[in-house]
């Protein structure tokens, strides 16, 4: 969060290479994105693909979303490649998860194709600003049960 990095940045004498933060088409942190900018921060989504929205209870999941259905029907590729190109075209790096190889596979199909300024635009408006993973606040050694000893 900016409040967290500019603490950071105040203790620190080396600017951080990279934050990674809880990122993809349903939660884009707009504020986060701009603060790592503004200190040449590299951001780094984790659950990229909004992969956390598939397995929280009555959250709609960006696997199923309309408009990224649409986007990867028109570029005959699916919504996980839709979404990392998303990430790399505005110049984010970030982490997909998986444990099936064909779908690893498919995550380098992402570099073959480019997204049009109306189609990044239609991505970005998905933004619900709600987190789907636990807030950087929650994160304690109480919630966690064990010793966190950078916390």
């Amino acid at each position: 969060m900016p409040k967290v990095l500019a603490a950071l940045l105040d203790r620190a004498g080396i600017i951080p290479a990279v934050n990674q933060v809880e990122l993809h088409p349903y939660f884009t942190q707009p504020d986060v994105q701009q603060a790592n900018a503004e200190q040449g921060v590299l951001t780094r989504a984790w659950s990229p693909m909004g992969g956390i929205t598939s397995y929280r209870g009555g959250v709609k999941s960006t696997f199923d979303d309309l408009v990224i259905g649409q986007i990867a029907a028109e570029h005959g590729k699916t919504p996980a490649q839709v979404m990392l190109r998303w990430h790399l075209q505005q110049g984010r790096s970030g982490i997909p998860k998986s444990v099936n190889p064909e779908r690893i596979a498919a995550n380098f199909d992402a570099f073959d194709f480019e997204l049009s300024r109306d189609q990044i635009a239609a991505i970005n408006g998905l933004n619900t600003g709600a987190r789907g993973g636990p807030g950087p606040e929650t994160v304690t050694p109480e919630a966690f049960g064990r010793d966190i000893p950078e916390a």
